[in-house]
Formats: C-alpha cells, structure tokens, sequence
C-alpha cells in the first residue's frame, strides 16, 4: 500500500511530499523519471534515490517498509552535500553523505519499525539541512515551466533571459541534467498525468508538446522502457 501526504508547512518551497509504502506481495516496482530527488527509508537503511533517466526497478518483498521525502524537481539544493548531477541515476547511502544533521537518523537507536517515527526523524534532518546549506535555484520552477509549454531549449533560454550557456549550467545544477533531457522528463510526467486523467492519447501527445503519438510512444518506451498503457495500468 502506498500513501502520499502533503510536507510539513516549513518544507513545503522544497519538497512535493511526504510518502510511505508497505509492499504487500513479492514483485518489481518500475520506477520512472520524474526530475525529483528521495530521500528513502528502506528495508536496508537510508539511501537517496537521484534524478533519474530511464528505469529503475525496485525488487520488493512482502512487509517490506519504505518511508520517503520527495524535493521537488530543482529544489535539492545543497542538501546532500554533493552536487545533484552526482546523484544522476544512482542510489547513494545517506551515511556516505557525511554531515552532522543526518546523525540522528542513522543512529542505531533510530526506530526501525514505525513508519511514522522514520518519516519524522527525516523531516527534523531534511529542515536542519535546509537551514544550513544554501536556498535552491529561485529560477527553477519558471525553467520547468518554459521547457513544458513545448519551447525548444534555445527559446526558453531567450524567455528566461539567459544564454544557453547559463540555461544548460543552471539546469545542470539544479536537476542533475541538461535542459534537453530535463524536458523530456518534464514532456513525460505532464503526458503520463493527462494519459491517466482519461485524455485520448492523440490529445495528450499534441497537448504535451510531441510531434505526433508516434513520437509520444517513443519517448514514453525510452524513459520508461514499457509501452505507455503499462504505465496505465
């Protein structure tokens, strides 16, 4: 079972939720691209899962528990104390990432058990690092948006103001990618949502910036590596 809840009202600038999962059967769970950083607690400890390209298969196992915090796309920051394009499609433990405010989770009289517990003890960390590192990319939300409406990358770049120099450092920083695979992503999220509100998929692939549905499938089969009515069900 899988629940989502909003993030604490201090956190909410940077993170998109709080999230929580109990597997009830042995299987892979395919995770795709969505341009966000998790911090995880799983069954072998805590890890962060990076900004992704393509698939990840997630093997589970039945009781297996997972509590996680989502950043919102471009709004990792310095977090982790490492750059985010070092975590491009990599899991990392979090006691590889060296600083004082993860201590307390990583502590063995941690709770292993509650839910709840986990998620709170990671909340307290992820607000102590915030306060000390230094505040995301301002810019980053009005870049996602100009590289979804369909703008090729040297016309966002011109809407934004930057050269496209300054766009694909800026993107790099703050996504973990270059802005032509940051849209793709963005492309992909915004098909896969309109695809499963029930939109035909000739609508979702004009209204999502695609060519055409044939270019839809192709982008959806390479980031996801599954036909996009897999994704549906």
């Amino acid at each position: 079972m899988y629940e989502e809840r909003p993030p604490a009202p201090g956190l909410a600038g940077r993170v998109v939720c709080e999230w929580s999962h109990v597997s009830e059967a042995r299987g892979t769970q395919l995770v795709v691209p969505d341009g966000c950083v998790d911090l995880i607690w799983g069954p072998g400890g805590l890890f962060v899962a990076g900004p992704d390209t393509g698939p990840m298969p997630a093997p589970m196992r039945p009781g297996d528990r997972y509590a996680g915090i989502r950043f919102r796309p471009g709004a990792t920051g310095e977090v982790f104390g490492v750059p985010v394009h070092w975590l491009r499609d990599e899991r990392v433990t979090l006691a590889s990432l060296d600083a004082p405010a993860w201590r307390p989770v990583l502590s063995p009289d941690s709770p292993q058990n509650a839910l709840a517990d986990r998620l709170r003890l990671m909340r307290a960390a992820v607000t102590a690092r915030i306060r000390e590192t230094a505040p995301a990319d301002p810019a980053a939300p009005a870049l996602v948006a100009a590289l979804r409406s369909g703008s090729s990358v040297r016309e966002a770049a011109r809407e934004l103001g930057f050269s496209e120099r300054q766009l694909h450092r800026r993107s790099v920083a703050g996504f973990g990618y270059p802005p032509k695979t940051l849209q793709r992503v963005v492309r992909f999220q915004h098909a896969l949502r309109l695809a499963r509100s029930g939109v035909a998929l000739a609508e979702v692939a004009a209204a999502s910036g695609y060519a055409d549905q044939a270019h839809l499938s192709h982008d959806v089969k390479r980031l996801s590596g599954v036909p996009l009515g897999r994704l549906l069900t």
